[in-house]
């Protein structure tokens, strides 16, 4: 592929001016509407200044986010209304003034409802025009600038934190607003609960004063007349904003059963068409939301409590969470929809012990060690959750999938859960919800903080699938939750991580001996080198780096602000390189070491950084500090960044393992079976009678991928033999792993009698279906063409944006 990449299109901004200013806390109030597939409401943001943010010199003239370079001005139209677009929603809905920034040249992007919405550019940005400082702006005020998408902004005040009753008792000086939200943000970890409750009744005090605010493409800006340096900026601001229906980080569809709903996709903006945030990973949090919606749905949220709806009047419920682990605000989750909890049709006493017995409680909060993370209730510092092998969990779906949760899904997450624990220790998060979202989710899983979103595929064929990507994501909690990339660019640190980990977790939760486990590890490692091989031979080598930006991994710019590569070309969302490369970083490092010796350290390089942010450096320094030197010759640093994480195309010390990979026990049986099937079909259509009949072996769903995959090598493979495949192997009943691999074999066969199995792929299993359009469209046959865009139009207005997207350039 020579597809030449577009900076300005394909980066992503992150704006936010972190390194002047931080949000510690966010509280949102919101309301879902699904009639207009609007999210409404109020945040607070509470901020913290740093030493550094002093007064500078009038004489600096610093640039602001806007197209113009000159310095933008403020100016106060005339107050006019916002108009009241849902009256069944219950928040307030009151007069305000437009503050509308205008640069020299530019238009009032001003909407007519008398509100800012973030304008679209189709030129993009460039990857250097938002790394300007923001600290002080010339000889004009502090600027704050919040990354902001895809919203309607529609009043921004500083919130008068001294007029909540008992806010006193925080600071000597109860009218200083500013000194009030610092008290506040210090309280010790113990005193959480007191903390979140000040912090809702700060968010309803009065505001005193409204803010000039200004939005872009990209960002919100926000200052305060007279407010010159980020420590005299107001602390406690509140934002009334909207989203736009067609904003980027939410998706509006309906579920299996019909039924709208409304879930945030892991998109590649993140939350900035959420909600205005500081997306730096550096920028950790924590959060309190309540969310109110018709009462016929459930709201499921990534915080630490199972929330019960709260019944509200006109058929309304408030849902209340929480989370008191600071972290990215990219990983705050949200789905509303009429999903139903599935629950064992037996329930066992054991699951009943274990969640009633772990429940969190302040009483239990007992140190054990030291943490290197910032004070919060940290679960490793209790004594029940380092034992606690088996979390409180539930699962949500439409109710159409109950059967398929209950005999798929839901036996698998205890012993899954008990083998995490087993290989890692303590589970950082206390629950866990699983969702099964609706078929236009564009990924097999996705982890977020307390909820795992799954995809329907996962249901279907044997617990295989469904296992190992629930092991995936379980994985996530420690390795790209818990402990996260602190550049973006180094996804790796996350996928790479949980690939690996998925093996390990697999085996133990189904209990395989020793010499089982390494035999199903080597075979999917060999089906790992086959995927990656056609990874680096179809994209574009500078996305297959794993350390794009080298020595300069990490590196923002003065304000904070910074740009991810590639991260908004659509094709990216589809390349596995990043867990690809990265799980044979780690499983070449493992056998190094020794698997013992080597999950040992990750015990203790868990315990070490668990609830902080880390660079490649941070992992491979202190792992070699932990080899003994005669494990480690020509293991360094350099050599690994070199060899592996700097480098397209198939790491050096990996060539050398393809031959033994090929050559695993598993992967020998499927040679033999591939050799019958080609005589197979060599054979005539009229046999002879003495030609004796194969007999073919039973094979696990990885050997079913495997042998696929080599008859897909075959230039022919007859009618006759495709409908054998079929019935001896019941493939349109198998996982969704081997049913698209079948759905090759039919498509480039043209196998017409089983075309409907490659259209109920391309409904049901959107995730995995995207370039079986480009397979239908590569065959010019026209009924194959009519097929892929009879079934794009019917699935285009539900299917995931940049799934669309990649599926129309294929078609059109």
């Amino acid at each position: 592929m020579d597809k030449k990449l577009d900076p300005s299109r394909d980066d992503l901004p992150l704006v936010a001016n972190t390194s002047h200013i931080l949000v510690k806390h966010y509280v949102l109030d919101l309301d879902v509407d699904f009639e207009s597939q609007v999210i409404e409401g109020t945040i607070v943001l509470f901020l913290e200044s740093g030493n550094r943010f002093k007064k500078r010199s009038s004489s600096t003239e610093v640039a602001c986010p806007s197209e113009s370079n000159e310095a933008c001005k403020f100016r106060m139209p005339e107050p006019c209304q916002i108009p009241v677009t849902n009256t069944k929603t219950f928040s307030s809905k009151i007069g305000y003034n437009d503050f509308v920034i205008c640069g020299k040249g530019e238009k009032d992007t001003s909407g007519k409802d008398g509100n800012h919405d973030n304008q679209e550019q189709a030129s993009g940005i460039s990857s250097s025009k938002y790394c300007c400082d923001t600290g002080n702006h010339g000889s004009e005020e502090f600027l704050l600038v919040l990354d902001c998408c895809d919203l309607s902004v529609l009043k921004v005040e500083e919130v008068d934190v001294a007029a909540v009753p008992g806010i006193e008792k925080f600071t000597r000086s109860p009218k200083l607003r500013n000194q009030i939200v610092h008290e506040l943000m210090a309280l010790p970890a113990d005193r959480w609960r007191e903390q979140l409750d000040y912090y809702a009744r700060c968010s309803q005090a009065p505001g005193c004063g409204e803010l000039l605010f200004d939005t872009d493409t990209w960002s919100l800006q926000i200052r305060k007349t007279g407010a010159q340096t980020a420590t005299d900026f107001p602390h406690a601001i509140r934002i009334q904003y909207r989203t736009k229906p067609q904003g980027r980080s939410v998706t509006w569809t309906s579920d299996q059963s019909g039924r709208p709903c409304v879930y945030t996709v892991g998109s590649p903006i993140n939350n900035r068409a959420l909600f205005p945030c500081q997306e730096p990973p550096v920028a950790m949090s924590t959060w309190q939301a309540t969310v109110r919606a018709a009462a016929s749905f459930v709201v499921l949220m990534s915080g630490e409590n199972s929330a019960k709806p709260t019944q509200l009047q006109e058929d309304y419920s408030s849902w209340h969470y929480y989370v008191t682990m600071p972290m990215p605000a990219s990983t705050f989750t949200i789905a509303v929809g009429s999903w139903t909890e599935m629950k064992p049709e037996i329930c066992s006493s054991n699951d009943v012990a274990t969640e009633r017995s772990f429940s969190p409680s302040e009483a239990d909060f007992r140190y054990i060690g030291v943490c290197g993370h910032m004070e919060y209730p940290c679960r490793f510092q209790k004594a029940s959750a380092t034992t606690q092998k088996i979390i409180p969990h539930r699962v949500f779906a439409p109710a159409c999938l109950k059967g398929a949760c209950q005999e798929t899904l839901l036996p698998l997450i205890p012993p899954c859960l008990s083998a995490a624990h087993s290989v890692l220790g303590t589970h950082p998060f206390s629950r866990l919800d699983i969702l099964i979202v609706p078929a236009n989710f564009s990924s097999l899983g996705m982890a977020s903080p307390h909820i795992v979103f799954l995809s329907q595929s996962t249901l279907t064929g044997m617990s295989q699938l469904c296992g190992t990507r629930l092991c995936h994501e379980i994985a996530h909690a420690w390795f790209g939750l818990a402990i996260g990339a602190r550049d973006w660019t180094e996804e790796w640190l996350s996928e790479g991580f949980a690939t690996h980990l998925e093996d390990v977790f697999w085996a133990k939760a189904q209990q395989l001996a020793p010499h089982e486990a390494r035999e199903q590890q080597e075979l999917r490692a060999c089906l790992r080198w086959r995927r990656l091989q056609d990874e680096v031979q179809n994209s574009p080598e500078e996305m297959q780096v794993l350390r794009p930006n080298k020595e300069k991994t990490g590196h923002v710019s003065d304000s904070g602000s910074s740009v991810i590569r590639h991260g908004l070309n659509p094709e990216k969302v589809f390349m596995q390189v990043h867990y690809l490369k990265g799980y044979f970083l780690l499983r070449f490092l493992a056998k190094r070491l020794g698997e013992d010796t080597y999950f040992s350290f990750l015990r203790k390089f868990v315990h070490t950084f668990h609830g902080q942010l880390i660079l490649s450096q941070d992992f491979l320094q202190m792992l070699l500090e932990n080899i003994p030197e005669e494990k480690r010759p020509e293991l360094s640093v350099g050599n690994i960044f070199r060899d592996w994480l700097e480098s397209s195309g198939i790491p050096q010390p990996l060539q050398r393992e393809r031959q033994a990979l090929a050559e695993c026990g598993l992967a020998q049986q499927v040679s033999a079976e591939v050799a019958k099937w080609v005589r197979v079909n060599r054979r005539p259509r009229k046999r002879k009678r003495k030609d004796r009949e194969e007999v073919f072996e039973k094979l696990l769903p990885d050997q079913l991928v495997l042998l696929l995959e080599h008859l897909l090598e075959q230039k022919t493979v007859t009618p006759r033999t495709l409908q054998s495949l079929e019935r001896i192997y019941r493939l349109s009943e198998q996982d969704a792993e081997v049913r698209h691999r079948w759905c090759e074999l039919i498509v480039k066969h043209k196998y017409t009698k089983a075309y409907r199995d490659v259209e109920r792929f391309l409904q049901e299993d959107q995730a995995m279906g995207i370039y079986l359009y480009g397979e239908l469209m590569l065959s010019e046959d026209p009924r194959q063409q009519h097929l892929a865009r009879r079934c794009f139009e019917l699935s285009r207005e539900q299917m995931d944006k940049s799934s669309a997207e990649v599926v129309a350039e294929m078609l059109f």
